[in-house]
């Protein structure tokens, strides 16, 4: 087992791109959230690399919600994490000191809106007078209202109902909801006895995101440390996207991912695909830190006030976003 940790780490290390400079004794620990998707990002977190090239002892966790990540990070017990651009945009309204400072992931197939066999949907509009499945508040949950607004339909013809993945996957199998907009594995269950109308990629002018995000004091005092990361995320991402045929059930790579996130390795390759990871020349642009991202966070906030989520939008929330630590890794 030691002997495969080594391979891996040795394997990550040539992947990441990261140098070899040795850690100092200095016990530094910073705490990385993350919520456990089968992404390349993983293959950092099963690389001590990050820890060897910036001198810091780096402990991720796995969390399961973005209100567990937001809650955390207002403790000060976690500095950097991945979140979602809906929990994003709760955290900065509440107050929370954290910036946006590169993308994990854009959404696309990863979720989708599932509609149960024997229902009788097979559009958007179908849904007038079903019950669908969604966890509240989240990235799904905005791009069911997306799809609706885009579809022309009226929320209040839909009956919506707040419910966890678990819950949604119990419910299915008692026939409780008609269709669920959800990611995975839940999705995956779901498609067993169902099919996609249409996924968070396809529902436009409503982009869903999961995001880094960094303590606004930390990234400050150790602005070293968050280059590096991106620098070391941005090399797994370009690895992936130089070459998605590669990345096969029997590949390192995917091996490593499947062992991380709980998957299957055969699995792998298809949850990939409902990912877009944009290069960090992409992220600069204005579709992404160019304007976009702060346009979206507003966008998000108005849509979660509306759902009671939270009581008001802040004027301006470009202080949330920060792509210099981008910028400085792009040199």
């Amino acid at each position: 087992m030691i002997a495969k940790l080594w391979k891996c780490a040795a394997a990550a290390a040539v992947l990441l791109g990261l140098g070899t400079h040795v850690a100092t004794a200095d016990d530094k620990t910073v705490t990385i959230g993350h919520f456990g998707n089968a992404t390349p990002m993983q293959l950092v977190a099963a690389s001590n690399e990050l820890s060897k090239q910036t001198g810091w002892k780096v402990e991720w966790r796995k969390f399961k919600s973005g209100a567990e990540v937001i809650a955390a990070m207002a403790s000060g017990d976690v500095k950097l994490s991945e979140l979602g651009s809906s929990p994003i945009a709760i955290g900065a309204t509440q107050g929370v000191e954290l910036q946006l400072f590169m993308i994990s992931d854009a959404i696309g197939s990863a979720e989708a809106l599932i509609a149960r066999n024997g229902t009788g949907i097979d559009k958007v509009a179908d849904l007038k007078g079903k019950t669908v499945g969604v966890p509240l508040g989240s990235t799904s949950h905005f791009s069911l209202m997306g799809a609706l607004e885009n579809a022309g339909i009226a929320a209040s013809t839909v009956k919506v109902v707040g419910m966890s993945p678990d819950q949604i996957v119990a419910a299915w199998s008692q026939n409780e909801i008609d269709a669920a907009f959800i990611w995975d594995p839940a999705q995956s269950k779901l498609r067993q006895n169902g099919k996609i109308i249409i996924d968070a990629g396809q529902v436009t002018g409503k982009p869903t995101y999961d995001g880094w995000v960094v303590n606004t004091q930390f990234g400050k005092e150790h602005r070293d440390f968050v280059v590096a990361f991106v620098k070391a995320i941005a090399n797994a991402d370009a690895s992936y996207n130089s070459n998605p045929g590669a990345w096969t059930a029997d590949s390192a790579s995917v091996k490593t991912i499947a062992e991380r996130a709980g998957a299957k390795p055969a699995e792998v390759p298809e949850i990939l695909k409902g990912y877009g990871f944009p290069p960090l020349a992409d992220q600069v642009s204005s579709a992404w830190f160019g304007g976009g991202t702060q346009k979206n966070i507003a966008v998000t906030a108005k849509f979660l006030m509306e759902q009671k989520k939270i009581s008001t939008v802040l004027d301006d929330y470009s202080k949330f976003v920060n792509p210099s630590f981008i910028a400085d890794a792009m040199k």
